[in-house]
């Protein structure tokens, strides 16, 4: 059994200086200058690694750190890399310049401050001034620079183009999936054999039906639905069955643990599994046989689960929906298999309304899309809401996902319960929620803080009331910042934002790699054959991080759309809510296109010194007493739209 490594920190201003274990574990991140920081979990202060201490560690690893010299009060220590445990990113776009016998790529990434070297045999084909993918191959502690292959030629690609790709391998996502998982790939079979049929509950002859995305390419789940003789309604929630085709041990499965996530841009997704396997075999696309892990039950019409049922399926889907065909059946009641749509949905609402009684927060938000040209150019902004049809799907899913969770945690193994990738979400933290509290006592909305029950009925009291107001987005947005970050952990707490002891993600395998755990577990929990994941641990830790990664790819790329969609309107005023604030300004989203842009003070139309008063989410003119607050309407004007730094600026008109 390997020894937990300690990240111990000393803390300079602390009165008691605690002492550094050897090996401190933490990332690092990497000024342009060539200077690092260690950021070490738990830790308020980091370790600064000098240059030449740097040695080959790069933005974003996570490394381990010797101390050689402990900080003074106020100053950070001082550290050396010993050691790189894991790379943040090994791929990334540059420029080729070319020497006499060889070639190197200087990374378009400022954080990288090493050119890449590639040998003559591998750069024959390259032209000066080439865009290039290059993936480090070798760079130990003796070479002064890493040494890499081309992966791909960017230079027929748009600038947008290549900026998608980019942030994506800021992130560590890879473009490309590794040719053994391919040849791999080629060896699965693309037909059902009648032996695996037999071993499964034949659901073919069932009305079985998905509702998606106009768009979606993949298909992930599917609903099935009897009217039985007793009157209750047996629905079945059916998952395409990737464990099935993704086995432990295989390149393919190690890719997907990798990626852990299908990170999903305003213009592509980079999927977590090759396309044979997302948008083919697993894909429950209409008038197909497909294999499935379902969850079913039998309800009655006040949405009470009477019976249960979870097993191996096979499933043949009758009709493929949109969103907004159902959202027609249930507004018009009238259109195809509308009585067990309607059916559908008035169940699903009940489940709702019962999830929101015992203590649910109802964070439900309108997202803003962009509309794309052929060139993935935005020409629009439109804005998404949640409705009943998409509500029908997401309370039947979470209804199959709590299922599952319960009844795994039901389950021992030698007396014991069984690592399994709970999704978790702790209760709100005092520290973070009062100052927002006190904010939103300005709008005059109150809030009860005695338990975390009486808090999520404040917020759905909040956010119901809220919504034909200018600041609810503002406000909406802010209270999610508050709350704590759900997570995968083996220690089951519950989720407090769905108020379920017991929950976990079941319903995504093609595009969550804890999903595929989820069902590997629950296969070995109904056969009676576990053998529990030692390092489950680690694959919690693991696939949350890479989760937050694909979250950050998606905020700098929706970012980046929003900077190219502005940039056609410089010049022009805009109606905004003040978004957020900051010591050296503020930023205003507009209200229709949903784009956010910064103001500087340097920049407003007075000559006040300001002061930033964090708790009121402000600045205050000293003088004048001038506030800029969130929420706040004003009338901006764009100055700049830069997509090399994702930034607007804009001007302060009103």
């Amino acid at each position: 059994m390997k020894k937990k490594r300690t990240n111990k920190v000393v803390n300079p201003n602390s009165k008691s200086r605690r002492v550094y274990a050897p090996g401190v574990l933490g990332k690092i991140e990497i000024t342009p200058q060539g200077m690092g920081y260690v950021v070490v979990p738990g830790e308020d202060i980091d370790i600064k690694v000098k240059r030449e201490n740097v040695k080959n560690a790069m933005h974003g690893d996570t490394v381990e750190v010797v101390i050689i010299k402990p900080g003074k009060a106020g100053q950070k220590p001082e550290g050396l890399v010993s050691k790189i445990i894991k790379r943040g990113q090994n791929e990334m776009i540059g420029t080729v310049e070319l020497s006499m016998n060889f070639a190197f790529v200087v990374p378009d990434n400022k954080s990288f401050t090493k050119d890449i070297f590639i040998n003559e045999k591998n750069s024959k084909h390259l032209k000066k001034g080439d865009r290039v993918v290059v993936r480090i191959t070798d760079w130990n502690e003796k070479q002064k620079n890493p040494e890499g292959e081309i992966v791909a030629v960017l230079t027929d690609e748009k600038v947008n183009e290549i900026a998608m790709k980019e942030i994506l391998l800021q992130q560590g996502f890879s473009l490309e999936f590794p040719a053994e998982v391919l040849e791999e790939l080629a060896l699965v079979p693309t037909t059902i054999s009648e032996e695996e049929i037999a071993q499964r509950k034949d659901m073919r002859g069932v009305l079985t039906l998905t509702i998606d995305p106009h768009d979606a390419k993949d298909f992930d789940d599917a609903i099935s639905y009897e009217k039985l003789e007793n009157g209750l309604h047996r629905i079945g929630v059916h998952i395409a069955d990737v464990a099935h085709y993704v086995l432990p041990g295989t390149a393919l499965d190690a890719e997907a643990y990798k990626r852990a996530t299908s990170v999903y841009l305003p213009d592509r997704v980079l999927p977590m599994l090759p396309e044979k396997i997302s948008n083919e075999l697993c894909s429950l696309r209409p008038l197909e046989d497909k294999l499935t892990f379902s969850a079913i039950f039998d309800i009655n019409d006040a949405a009470e689960v009477k019976n249960q049922w979870i097993g191996k399926t096979v499933i043949h889907s009758n009709k493929r929906f949109s969103y907004e065909e159902v959202q027609e059946i249930i507004e018009t009641k009238e259109g195809p298999h509308k009585e067990i749509i309607l059916i559908l949905n008035q169940i699903s609402q009940t489940l709702r309304l019962e999830k929101f009684q015992k203590g649910a927060i109802n964070f439900t938000s309108e997202e803003a899309r962009f509309v794309l040209d052929e060139h993935g150019v935005p020409e629009a902004v439109v804005v998404k809401e949640s409705k009943e049809s998409h509500q029908l799907i997401e309370e039947l899913m979470l209804l199959a996902n709590k299922t599952v969770a319960a009844y795994v945690s039901r389950q021992k193994y030698k007396g014991k319960s069984i690592p399994f990738p709970y999704r978790i979400h702790d209760s709100p933290d005092m520290e973070r929620l009062e100052p927002f509290t006190r904010f939103a006592a300005k709008f005059g909305y109150s809030f009860d803080l005695s338990n975390p029950q009486t808090i999520s009925a404040s917020f759905n009291k909040m956010l119901s009331s809220t919504d034909a107001h200018p600041e609810h987005h503002i406000l909406h947005m802010l209270g999610i910042r508050t709350m704590a970050k759900a997570v995968y952990a083996t220690k089951n707490i519950g989720h407090y934002g769905l108020a379920f002891e017991h929950y976990c993600h079941f319903t995504s395998p093609i595009r969550r790699y804890p999903d595929v755990l989820v069902h590997r577990i629950l296969l070995q929990c109904l056969q009676q054959k576990i053998t529990p994941i030692a390092d489950m641990d680690e694959q919690c830790v693991h696939t949350s991080e890479r989760e937050r990664k694909a979250m950050d790819a998606e905020r700098d790329a929706t970012k980046y759309k929003q900077v190219e969609f502005m940039r056609k309107y410089i010049g022009e005023e805009f109606d905004a809510v003040i978004s957020g604030v900051s010591p050296f300004g503020f930023w205003a989203q507009t209200v229709l296109q949903r784009c956010e842009g910064f103001i500087s003070i340097l920049h407003l139309p007075d000559t006040d010194e300001y002061k930033h008063i964090e708790e009121e989410y402000a600045i205050v003119g000293k003088r004048t007493k001038k506030k800029y607050q969130i929420g706040n309407p004003v009338r901006v004007k764009v100055v700049s739209a830069n997509l090399q730094k994702k930034q607007i600026d804009f001007d302060l008109v009103s």
